[in-house]
C-alpha cells in the first residue's frame, strides 16, 4: 500500500516557501505521492439554472497543477506528483500532453496523470469548451494523449482532433493515466482505458464501487493486479478509523491511499472541519498521520 497526501490547495496560501516546506515535509516523512486537485476558475453558485452542484465556489483558490508540479519537481527528489483530477475535456489535449510530459521530464519520471470530466459547466464555457459532449471528447482525448506520447510523428483525424504530421519533443514516456469520478460511466471508461482509478473518499464507502470496478475489469479482459486503486482518508477521523480503513482497503485490493487534511469540501466526503491554524498545521497533520500508521 502506497500512502500519499492531498495537497491542501485551497488553504495552503500563495507563499512559495510554505508550499515548498509542505512538499518537502511530505517527502521526508516517507509519503510516496502528492495529489493536487484542479479548477481553473471558481464560479458563483447562486442564481444559476441548472444548479452548480460541486463543493467549490468563487471563494476557493486553486493552484494550477502543472505549474505547481513544475515548481515541486525542482524542490523535491523522489515523491510522485499526481493529479486528482485534471478536468481534461475543458483543456486542449495536445497542450495537456506537452505539460504532463514536461513535468515528467523535469521531475525524473514522477508524473501520474489523473483525469476526469468534472461538474462545473461555467468553467467549461469560460474556457471555450462544450460541456454537453465532454464524455465523448474525453474518450478520444485519452487515445490522443497516448499516441502523442508514443509516436514521434502523429497523423490523426478523429471526431474532435486533427493532428497533421506533428509530434512532441522532448520525447516523453508513456505517463500513467488514472481516472476519477463517482459514476458508472466513469468506472466503465476506466475499466476499458485507465491505468488506475481514484476513488474520492473513505475505503469503506467505496468498497461497492471497487467491487463494480473489478467486475468491469474482468469484462474487459484486463488484469486487476496491473490496475491501481486509490482511496482517501481524512485527518478529522480518529486513529482507530485510519487503521480500520487501511485494513479494509488492503483486503479489498487497494494499492494507494491518500491523507486529506483540508477543510474545504469536507462535508462532501463525509469529513469534519478541523479549522487549521496556519501553514504549520498542515505539516503537523502529515506528521501525526504518518507517526500513527507507520
Amino acid at each position: 500500500m502506497k500512502i500519499g497526501a492531498v495537497f491542501p490547495t485551497t488553504e495552503i496560501g500563495s507563499d512559495p516557501a510554505v508550499i515548498r516546506d509542505w512538499a518537502q515535509a511530505a517527502e521526508q516523512l516517507g509519503y510516496s505521492h502528492v495529489i493536487a486537485y484542479d479548477h481553473v476558475l471558481g464560479a458563483v453558485h447562486e442564481g444559476r439554472e441548472p444548479r452548480l452542484e460541486g463543493p467549490y465556489t468563487e471563494a476557493d483558490p486553486f493552484h494550477e497543477p502543472f505549474v505547481l508540479y513544475g515548481y515541486l519537481a525542482g524542490v523535491t527528489e523522489t515523491i510522485e506528483l499526481a493529479t486528482g483530477v485534471i478536468i481534461l475535456p475543458q483543456r486542449q489535449t495536445a497542450l495537456v500532453a506537452k505539460q504532463a510530459a514536461q513535468v515528467d521530464l523535469l521531475s525524473g519520471g514522477r508524473m501520474r496523470l489523473g483525469v476526469g470530466t468534472g461538474w462545473n459547466f461555467v468553467e467549461y464555457e469560460s474556457l471555450g469548451m462544450d460541456y454537453a459532449d465532454r464524455g465523448k471528447r474525453f474518450t478520444e482525448q485519452i487515445e490522443v494523449l497516448r499516441k502523442l506520447w508514443s509516436e514521434p510523428i502523429l497523423d490523426y483525424r478523429g471526431s474532435y482532433h486533427r493532428i497533421d504530421r506533428a509530434g512532441l519533443l522532448p520525447a516523453p514516456r508513456a505517463i500513467p493515466i488514472w481516472f476519477g469520478g463517482f459514476s458508472e460511466v466513469a468506472l466503465r471508461r476506466a475499466a476499458r482505458l485507465g491505468d488506475g482509478f481514484l476513488f474520492g473518499t473513505l475505503p469503506t464507502r467505496m468498497l461497492k464501487m471497487l467491487q463494480r470496478f473489478d467486475e468491469l475489469l474482468d469484462e474487459n479482459g484486463r488484469s486487476g493486479e496491473a490496475i491501481g486503486r486509490e482511496a482517501v482518508v481524512d485527518i478529522s477521523d480518529s486513529p482507530d478509523v485510519w487503521h480500520k480503513e487501511i485494513e479494509a482497503w488492503t483486503q479489498a485490493g487497494g494499492t494507494h491511499l491518500s491523507l486529506r487534511a483540508m477543510d474545504t469540501g469536507a462535508e462532501m466526503v463525509g469529513a469534519k472541519r478541523m479549522n487549521f491554524a496556519g501553514p504549520q498545521a498542515y505539516i503537523d497533520a502529515l506528521e501525526t498521520f504518518r507517526k500513527e500508521v507507520g
